[in-house]
């Protein structure tokens, strides 16, 4: 695939989607056992991975975690205001998706299509703003 020119480098776009994710996640206050199981990873793999700069090859499952999880911040970001926009993902949520439970750990449970259907539920929320 060509992107203005150039071949993608997968292990390029790696790198920006976790450096991304890795701020994400922290702007969150996500703890290292839920970021790492977000992004469907070993606690020991995200830490080394943290550790350095990543140079790591992510699975197309986990870069599609990433990607959605990058949409779910700027979505959030848009929608509210910022208090709530950094600490929505943590808090309990009675929407349909949740159940009284935090997003994340829906998140996590259900994995990519858990993310992905969080990340659709945002975009509706802008869509009707």
């Amino acid at each position: 695939m060509q992107m203005n020119g150039k071949a993608k480098d997968p292990a390029r776009m790696a790198a920006v989607a976790f450096q991304a994710y890795t701020r994400i996640v922290a702007f969150w206050g996500l703890s290292e056992k839920e970021a790492a199981s977000l992004a469907d990873m070993a606690e020991s793999e995200w830490t080394r991975a943290k550790a350095r700069d990543f140079a790591g090859e992510l699975t197309r499952d986990q870069l599609l975690r990433l990607s959605a999880v990058v949409g779910i911040y700027e979505a959030l970001e848009l929608y509210f205001s910022e208090p709530l926009a950094r600490s929505w993902f943590t808090r309990p949520n009675t929407g349909h998706l949740f159940g009284g439970r935090r997003p994340v750990v829906t998140a996590i449970e259900g994995g990519l299509p858990q993310i992905l259907a969080i990340r659709t539920y945002l975009d509706g929320l802008l869509e009707g703003a």
